[in-house]
């Protein structure tokens, strides 16, 4: 994950609501501007990173008001105190923030992006796409820990072929914020994702053939809309690219390590 990587690369605290994966994580709720305000004034960070949010846009739909609150509330409540001890904010927003803001999530996540732009002492905002790799988070129900679960429990997988995405990795994802911090990225906004666009049933199928595990195809009709995040941005800051293939052989090679 984004902490366990940093943590190996400059002096960082941590902060979790509900799931203490590291014992020296702090305890802080976002939706709360006290618990916030302690937390950074006590920690005294240079540089925030932002990654508390709930992706599933399912959830977002069906929770309207704890969504904004989570999203957008909770980034402004990050932003209010880095303000007060000159803090710069890196945010992993979305790409559902330019391309599907007819959704809840995509909207909180556009009005949370206008948010952190507030930042006075400087801000750099990351826009991934589906993310996948391995983290020490391997319990809630993203889509890579389907995967996972797969290869612990070795059971053969059915994954969807009708919509096309290109994922984002979370190690790029982590490398990218370490760039951003030695280099000093401000004022920009990032696509990042990897050029090829691919189903759930490829990633599935290319990571776990690797664990001769087998996966069957089922078109789910997923209507989602394709989107074409860019690449001009990261090529422009001389930021990691990875290929398809690059970030495959990158997570097996993780997964045996961290699993087997």
């Amino acid at each position: 994950g984004i902490y366990a990587f940093l943590k190996e690369k400059f002096e960082v605290s941590g902060t979790y609501f509900s799931n203490k994966l590291f014992p020296e994580l702090i305890k802080m709720d976002i939706t709360d501007s006290n618990s916030v305000k302690k937390v950074i004034e006590n920690t005294k960070p240079d540089i925030i990173v932002h990654a508390a949010a709930n992706p599933n846009a399912v959830w977002c739909e069906e929770h309207k008001p704890e969504a904004i609150e989570l999203n957008e509330t909770g980034t402004r409540n990050i932003v209010e105190a880095a303000n007060s001890i000159n803090a710069k904010i890196i945010y992993i927003s979305s790409y559902a923030a330019v391309f599907n803001q007819s959704t809840v999530y995509g909207k909180t996540k556009f009005d949370g992006e206008k948010i952190v732009k507030k930042a006075k002492a400087g801000w750099a905002i990351l826009q991934p796409s589906l993310i996948i790799g391995y983290s020490p988070n391997t319990t809630n129900d993203r889509p890579f820990n389907r995967i996972l679960k797969n290869i612990t429990e070795k059971t053969p997988a059915i994954h969807d072929t009708s919509w096309k995405f290109q994922p984002s990795w979370l190690d790029h994802i982590s490398e990218t914020i370490e760039q951003i911090i030695k280099r000093k990225i401000y004022g920009e906004t990032i696509p990042i994702a990897i050029p090829e666009l691919k189903t759930r049933f490829d990633l599935a199928k290319d990571i776990l053939n690797k664990f001769n595990i087998e996966t069957k195809p089922i078109d789910k009709k997923d209507s989602s809309p394709v989107f074409d995040l860019p690449q001009d941005k990261i090529k422009e800051l001389q930021l990691p690219i990875y290929s398809y293939k690059e970030m495959i052989d990158k997570i097996v090679k993780d997964i045996k390590e961290k699993t087997q």
